[in-house]
């Protein structure tokens, strides 16, 4: 009994430890004051400012539309990489996965600024091209290691059986290959567009000045802020619980779907 107990309250202070913050930004969302500790009001004037601030929303938009171009380049990228691997002899493979995992290793720091003196020494101006490039450099092996476990549960008699039965090399990567693999496709594109929202130093070194992504937006603003920044940071309180209510959304979503699919198997 005393060991369930002291579980169950190490489980509960891990999970506090986690959350409390995200539900402190969440409960102050509603306050109609702008400082963490200031209570003035129930007020949704924080969400109005999220929705109808045209800085707030260029800056949104820019983050999802980086996030998106990269998880969509970085799935296809690590996804043809992961299968090329799989399909490599093995001396070649395991040389090619080692230097996958560099990006994954290596201090985020030490990446920023070798894009960013790559740049320089090649002559090119940061733009949103640079800053992508960027993104798929961090992504793109965390989708090779989604995708990899998934080729390795696959039969890999399954592609030259394919061909054996007459379906060209397309057609039984298409038809045959990647449906054993979605799951680590659809794993692999999540993760990289969670990390693309999340970075900010590879972004900070890659970005033009001209484009701000949520992360530089949040740094900007409570190094250098204003009046009005002031005003604008204080509504990340409601950006910040919406996104995680899309996550836990997103998240019981797949584990419904999950454990159906498991039950439909039975």
């Amino acid at each position: 009994m005393i060991k369930k107990s002291l579980k169950a309250f190490y489980i509960g202070l891990i999970l506090l430890l986690l959350y409390a913050p995200i539900l402190l930004l969440a409960v102050y969302s509603f306050n109609s004051a702008n400082m963490i500790g200031t209570w003035g009001e129930f007020s949704f004037q924080h969400y109005v400012t999220l929705f109808t601030d045209s800085a707030i929303l260029e800056m949104i938009g820019n983050t999802l539309l980086l996030a998106v171009t990269a998880a969509i380049l970085s799935t296809v990228l690590g996804t043809a990489g992961a299968l090329g691997m799989f399909y490599t002899k093995k001396r070649l493979k395991t040389a090619i996965n080692g230097a996958s995992q560099i990006p994954i290793i290596n201090a985020e720091i030490v990446t920023a600024l070798a894009l960013a003196i790559t740049f320089v020494a090649i002559g090119m101006e940061k733009s949103f091209f640079t800053l992508l490039i960027g993104h798929m450099v961090i992504c793109t092996p965390f989708v090779v290691l989604s995708v990899t476990p998934k080729l390795k549960q696959m039969d890999g008699s399954l592609y030259e059986a394919a061909l054996d039965l007459g379906a060209s090399p397309a057609k039984a990567l298409f038809k045959v290959v990647l449906p054993q693999i979605i799951p680590g496709i659809v794993s692999g594109f999540m993760l990289a567009i969670t990390l693309s929202l999340d970075d900010y130093i590879v972004t900070s070194y890659t970005r033009p000045s001209t484009f701000n992504t949520i992360s530089t937006y949040v740094y900007n603003a409570t190094t250098k802020g204003n009046a009005h920044t002031a005003v604008t940071l204080s509504s990340f309180w409601a950006l910040t619980t919406l996104l995680f209510l899309v996550i836990v959304a997103v998240v019981l979503c797949a584990n419904l779907t999950g454990k159906r699919n498991k039950e439909g198997k039975r």
